[in-house]
């Protein structure tokens, strides 16, 4: 089995591969050193796999590259592939998220950005355009700034109906669409914004992240800032799954790829106090998707870890058993090669990690 693994970190982008099952990693960076690498894909639709990376100068600004040699050679474009039109007068500050279309799409990729918007691209990822539906909607002057920005950070293209995408902001809260981007209607019943006068608004929560399980795609998980929440209706209704974890403070929210009962987050504190409960380095997991939780420590630190996990500082790959990996604001990644059972180090000493992906290769 050969697993590549993309690290996108606040001074550059490392790959981590292994060709022996995950037994060992080779580890490779920086690529694209001293930028922010908010967002990383790895497409493994085409018969080649396409990596493409979020980069942000902070001389030269935002721009998408792509490799089709697992990151031994890079194309960036001579001009922005992504970015706002004239007539918006609104300037790219950053790529937040990369995702790959529905599989009967396979040119289809989109991509999540800060001020909060939507673009998509049916060349690979080479050129985007502007979803207009999203940006136009009338809620968009109303949305502010979370503590990060004021950004797109997840994008779910649904697995069998391409005219379907949930997308979700801070602090805007889930959007989705069922006619292709033409109109969205907000999808947050349920989740609260204890910071606004109205606790369960339409819309302006502060959303974290986001997950479905491809094969159950109208069950959602949702991290929010405060809060652990469960849709089985594609977001008409969310309810909570937060009792049994230390906190329901957190970033990021990850599902299984085969099993989507199981689901996976990294608690913190409180919005203030952004490390772990206790200063331990826990990740949970539910197997009842949400009813229970279980710590998973084993091979982690102990006491004294008083970093964090960002939104996008969580995944799986797609092996059975599945690969689970995080990569924490102290520039660590641990993975298990056993769903969370066991974990060992992939790299440290790296700089603060905004983005991990894991995928296995055809």
């Amino acid at each position: 089995m050969d697993v590549v693994l993309g690290i996108g970190t606040r001074k550059g982008l490392w790959l981590a591969r292994s060709r022996d099952g995950r037994a060992s990693w080779e580890l490779t960076g920086p690529l694209f050193p001293i930028t922010d690498v908010k967002a990383v894909a790895i497409d493994t639709r085409r018969s080649t796999p396409r990596l493409l990376a979020s980069v942000t100068s902070e001389h030269f600004g935002p721009t998408v590259a792509l490799s089709d040699d697992l990151g031994r050679t890079w194309e960036e474009p001579e001009h922005a592939p992504i970015a706002f039109p004239d007539d918006t007068d609104t300037a790219l500050a950053g790529v937040w998220q990369l995702v790959p279309g529905p599989p009967d799409e396979p040119e289809v990729v989109y991509a999540g950005t800060e001020p909060s918007a939507l673009f998509r691209s049916t060349d690979g990822g080479r050129t985007y355009e502007l979803v207009r539906g999203l940006w136009e909607h009338p809620h968009r002057t109303e949305w502010t700034p979370g503590g990060g920005g004021m950004a797109l950070h997840t994008v779910l293209p649904h697995p069998r109906d391409a005219e379907r995408v949930t997308v979700a902001m801070s602090t805007g809260g889930v959007y989705r669409t069922s006619d292709g981007g033409r109109s969205w209607a907000p999808a947050n019943a349920g989740v609260r914004a204890s910071f606004l006068p109205d606790p369960e608004p339409e819309f302006g929560q502060c959303v974290h992240k986001v997950a479905l399980h491809p094969s159950r795609p109208d069950r959602l998980f949702l991290q929010n800032h405060f809060g652990v929440y469960r849709s089985d209706d594609g977001g008409d209704r969310w309810g909570s799954i937060a009792g049994g974890l230390p906190a329901d403070f957190g970033f990021p929210i990850v599902v299984h790829p085969h099993r989507p009962d199981v689901v996976y987050t990294f608690p913190l504190t409180a919005d203030v106090l952004r490390f772990p409960p206790e200063g331990r380095c826990r990740v949970y997991r539910s197997e009842d998707a949400g009813g229970s939780w279980s710590s998973l420590t084993e091979g982690l630190p102990g006491d004294g870890f008083w970093s964090a996990v960002l939104r996008d500082a969580m995944c799986v790959d797609d092996a059975d058993p599945a690969g689970v990996y995080f990569g924490s604001r102290s520039g660590e990644v641990w993975f298990s090669p056993d769903e969370g059972e066991h974990w060992r180090p992939v790299a440290q000493h790296l700089p603060d990690v905004l983005c991990v992906r894991a995928a296995v290769l055809p």
